[in-house]
């Protein structure tokens, strides 16, 4: 297993977006196709912190793995809390990459959510899940890179 940490790496920020009109509203959306799943992930990470999402990990599963090639993976402490985070990924991927997810389970209970996005998959879940299911002791063969926020 790998572990690193580091902050966000500027490579993979994602594309600006030309042609905003005066409202917000872009005239130019972000291709799926050209967004890699590791900005993709790394922009799940900033969006779960910017919910005040814990103990973010990025975890590559894509050389270990035909599921995903990344895993994004944060704690929310209540479930209004992984509910927001969960939200927050997904207002974050539409509007940066344009991509919903294929499948979204577990906003109903928001013990754990997990949102597909096919490439990457973000799983926002209360500490009880995480310690139990330890995704990161399961996938423990992928590299581990633990998000550390930019300092403003």
């Amino acid at each position: 297993m790998i572990n690193r940490s580091h902050p966000v790496p500027s490579d993979v920020v994602p594309r600006e977006l030309d042609g905003v009109s005066p409202g917000g509203e872009s005239s130019v959306a972000a291709s799926s196709e050209a967004a890699s799943a590791e900005a993709i992930a790394w922009e799940m990470a900033r969006a779960a912190d910017n919910r005040k999402g814990s103990n973010i990990v990025l975890l590559e599963v894509g050389e270990v793995s035909y599921l995903a090639d990344y895993f994004a993976i944060a704690t929310g402490f209540s479930r209004a809390q992984v509910r927001a985070i969960s939200d927050e990924i997904l207002e974050r991927i539409e509007q940066e990459f344009g991509r919903l997810p294929r499948n979204i389970s577990g906003q109903g209970d928001a013990s754990w959510v997990l949102l597909d996005y096919g490439d990457v998959v973000a799983h926002v879940m209360l500490p009880e899940e995480r310690e139990f299911y330890d995704l990161e002791a399961f996938w423990g063969h992928a590299s581990r890179i633990d998000y550390v926020p930019e300092l403003a």
